[in-house]
């Protein structure tokens, strides 16, 4: 007998992302905070993390403050408000926005091409390599294949060699037309800001951004980090226990793109601050002009569950995510080197936001950002973390 062919499985189509409805939007913060605080707790107790370090902004009032583990298991060190972390690609954003305060200065423009200031820079595409802008190399429209040489980095092979071998590489795309995430491309503001001002880039960071905001334990590199007072070293699970290493300075040697440390206490003022509650540093046109999407990033928008259920539009600005988040605008970064990982992310039309950061590569505490969003816009709740919501997302209604 002939065995009937079996008819193609046709996909379900997935159903649209939820919009805001302004009604729902949350006006009991506290409410919200509260709910917050329990799925920190349950976070907590479930002992998938070495230790964290969180925050919930709302306007410039820290609503929510909140640490948990230890900054050293072996020593017994807990991770407190002021203990300091590895930023990793945070650190994008104090590059951007110093950079925005040179062009506020006259110093150069955004159109200020890097091949002007860096003569011996160059691409494989000749041309694109004298077009690429200031612009481009902050918004990661370089024309370079995703990450490029980023694996010789992690083997420690010198930056400036490496900058002189991206001429080697072949494009994906013309100067400027495409998206291609880079690390290395990023860190040449660093050598562009030194050209213009003779100042090392990050004495310029710490003298417009960290002394005038008040980030009093932000540095940058590895012995900085080791020299804090209270600093996280990085875990990793060995037969069921956190088990603390040695930091490696890999990526420190990028300092514009990966080279930050900053501990809870910083990250609030600096939260604050691109949320426009401190102007007398950073202007608002400053602050529209870093926070403006410049390129499509749609491979972002389907990374993660949440970004799959909840985004209909993501986009690359100058060092910041912009993600159109069930209708509202989300401002975001995330940050990850070996034994770290960093989140940042804010909703500009509410001037409600997150920081946190913690000592192990566990993904879980990723989930609480959309969490608390979900709580305060009032839409659907979902336990993105994995950790239990139990009457917590039961009572979360977003009222």
């Amino acid at each position: 007998c002939r065995r009937r062919a079996a008819k193609p499985a046709v996909a379900t189509p997935r159903p649209p992302p939820p919009r805001v409805d302004a009604s729902a939007i949350a006006t009991d913060v506290a409410a919200v905070a509260d709910d917050f605080g329990l799925w920190v707790e349950r976070l907590a107790a479930g002992d998938q993390v070495a230790g964290l370090a969180v925050a919930v902004v709302k306007d410039s009032e820290v609503v929510y403050e909140g640490t948990f583990g230890h900054a050293d298991r072996v020593a017994n060190t807990p991770v407190t408000p002021p203990t300091v972390f590895r930023l990793a690609s945070l650190s994008k954003g104090f590059a951007t926005t110093l950079a925005g305060l040179m062009v506020d200065d006259g110093r150069m423009s955004w159109d200020t091409r890097v091949a002007g200031v860096l003569p011996p820079f160059g691409l494989a595409d000749a041309d694109g390599g004298q077009r690429l802008t200031v612009r481009d190399i902050l918004s990661h429209r370089v024309g370079l294949p995703h990450n490029t040489y980023d694996r010789l980095i992690e083997q420690a092979e010198p930056y400036p060699l490496l900058v002189e071998r991206l001429r080697e590489v072949s494009p994906t795309c013309g100067v400027g037309d495409c998206y291609g995430y880079q690390n290395i491309a990023f860190s040449l503001i660093g050598d562009v800001t030194y050209a213009l001002t003779g100042d090392f880039f990050h004495h310029l960071v710490e003298k417009r951004l960290f002394h005038p905001l008040g980030m009093t334990g932000a540095t940058y590199g590895l012995e900085a980090l080791r020299s804090s007072a209270s600093w996280a070293r990085p875990h990793q699970r060995v037969r069921k226990a956190w088990v603390p290493f040695e930091p490696n300075a890999n990526y420190y040697h990028l300092p514009p793109a990966a080279g930050a440390n900053a501990s809870l206490r910083d990250m609030e003022q600096w939260l604050v601050a691109q949320m426009g509650g401190r102007v007398d540093v950073l202007p608002l046109p400053l602050l529209d002009e870093l926070h403006a999407p410049l390129v499509a990033t749609p491979r972002d928008a389907g990374l993660t569950p949440w970004r799959r259920e909840r985004l209909l539009d993501a986009r690359y600005a100058l060092g910041w995510r912009v993600f159109d988040y069930a209708g509202e605008p989300m401002v975001f970064h995330a940050g990850a080197v070996k034994g770290y990982r960093a989140v940042i992310g804010f909703l500009p039309n509410h001037r409600l936001g997150l920081v946190m950061m913690w000592n192990c590569e566990s993904p879980v505490p990723n989930g609480l950002l959309p969490m608390l969003f979900d709580r305060y816009l009032g839409l659907p709740q979902v336990d993105w973390a994995g950790i239990g919501e139990g009457d917590a997302g039961a009572s979360a209604s977003g009222g």
